[in-house]
């Protein structure tokens, strides 16, 4: 390995540790209900995609469930 990699991976190595407490540090930081909604956007749950659905389709399945048991 040339000088030039393992003074490269020196460096690394040392700032790794310095990287790992800043990022500690930022998500210690973190407002969770400001970053969710900076995330998420604003909550209309009037309007899609965030509107509930009509039926999640369960309804339908077990329909066909109870029509497929008739018909046996």
């Amino acid at each position: 390995m040339t000088e030039n990699a393992k003074e490269w991976m020196r460096a690394w190595r040392s700032a790794g540790a310095a990287l790992e407490q800043v990022r500690r540090a930022e998500l210690r930081a973190i407002d969770g209900h400001k970053a969710l909604a900076l995330l998420t956007g604003p909550a209309d749950y009037r309007n899609e995609p965030r509107k509930p659905r009509e039926s999640s389709g369960l309804v339908e399945q077990q329909r066909w469930f109870m029509k497929a048991r008739s018909n046996a």
